[in-house]
């Protein structure tokens, strides 16, 4: 089942159907509720014709555990059991971790390609395969992005995640299993940024390998690894330079900015280490969340990145202190540092969601009105001296 957090006209549909219902049952017999005459929109078909075709639980028939893993979403987006209406159970069978973890690593499979078909069919983004030169037979990697990120020259966001065992859309898989899709994905993220009538490149810096071990061998903690880089993306850092040197570097976005968790910060930081003036000339913007990253260090004391990063870049940290709030990081030179809200590692994208678009946006704002005000400004006597009229 599709969730309701993402979407306002989900949440005005479920509305009127509660309406519908209390008509039915509230009012006399023989009066016709109002409600039921409303037309229902496209977009709430369209919807609901999502809901039924997408389920967790499809994806997750034919394993080995599919008896084991009755679970799917419900319409808040949170991971129920069909039957039990209970949370997940991380320890299902007692004294039994490998079991465990195969039983949790088949789920976290079948969550990645749940919010691959999110990123489709909701978001409306397209999976673009690189390298982009590779062989039929070749192992390929892969991201999403809007439809016109590289021919729009509107503002570009991109979204880059934390190290870890789960793809692109994530922020954490265990955030998604425990807190429910709109804490665990970037879809909330996504969805404001098109709102906004921004351009969006998801990244998927974690698709490193192709496993050449059969499924079943392939959630098991006994069998050896048996991995092939994928050419362009075989770690964080080289997947990201890959997309920033064939699509983001030659989009016709003006104004590009990233947002990135974790690892990712890290990832970025060495981004705008081998791509200096490249970067610089095109992020006006960058929105850290818990980052790794060490500038002192990954920028070998260059004082003209660590002065860019403090004057383009914000980081929100898991903290004790209310949301938006200044946190003094001592331990080493960073930007502006606030807190994310909650002191959940996992729950710190989702709570600075707000803060982080309303900072963006500002920073958006601030470059165009420096642009403009430093632009000549054409009069007619100028355009005459030009012309010699």
């Amino acid at each position: 089942m599709m969730m309701t957090d993402f979407t306002e006209e989900h949440t005005s549909l479920q509305s009127f159907r509660g309406e519908e219902g209390k008509g039915l049952r509230g009012g006399p017999q023989h009066a016709t509720p109002r409600k039921l005459h409303l037309p229902i929109p496209n977009s709430y078909r369209k919807w609901l014709q999502i809901q039924r075709e997408l389920s967790l639980r499809k994806l997750t028939e034919g394993s080995k555990y599919q008896e084991e893993l009755k679970y799917d979403f419900n319409i808040k987006g949170e991971l129920r059991h069909l039957d039990t209406n209970e949370s997940f159970v991380f320890n299902y069978y007692k004294n039994g971790h490998e079991q465990n973890h195969e039983r949790y690593e088949v789920l976290g499979h079948s969550i990645t390609q749940y919010v691959y078909e999110l990123l489709g069919r909701v978001c409306m983004l397209q999976k673009v395969y690189i390298p982009t030169d590779a062989t039929e037979d070749e192992p390929r990697s892969f991201f999403f992005m809007s439809k016109d990120a590289l021919t729009s020259s509107s503002s570009l966001i991109i979204f880059l995640q934390d190290h870890g065992a789960f793809c692109a859309g994530q922020w954490g898989r265990r955030a998604i299993v425990s807190e429910g899709l709109k804490h665990g994905t970037q879809i909330p993220f996504i969805k404001m940024a098109l709102k906004s009538h921004w351009e969006v490149i998801v990244l998927n810096p974690n698709d490193n390998f192709t496993d050449m071990k059969t499924e079943k061998e392939r959630f098991s903690v006994r069998q050896s690894a048996c991995l092939i880089p994928k050419r362009g993306s075989s770690s964080p850092e080289e997947h990201t330079t890959y997309v920033w040197d064939h699509f983001i570097a030659k989009s016709a976005a003006r104004n590009v900015a990233f947002i990135a968790h974790g690892y990712g910060g890290l990832v970025f930081v060495d981004l705008l280490v081998q791509r200096k003036h490249e970067v610089m000339n095109k992020v006006y913007s960058v929105a850290f969340i818990d980052s790794t990253h060490n500038i002192q260090q990954q920028s070998r004391h260059d004082p003209e990145i660590q002065e860019w990063i403090h004057k383009n870049c914000r980081e929100w940290v898991s903290n004790s202190k209310p949301l938006n709030k200044t946190v003094h990081c001592v331990m080493r030179v960073n930007c502006p540092t606030f807190s994310a809200g909650t002191e959940k590692y996992g729950l710190a994208p989702s709570c600075c969601l707000q803060p982080i678009f309303k900072y963006l946006k500002s920073m958006l704002k601030a470059k165009i009105t420096t642009a403009l005000r430093n632009s000549p400004v054409v009069t007619r006597s100028s355009t005459r001296k030009k012309t010699g009229n």
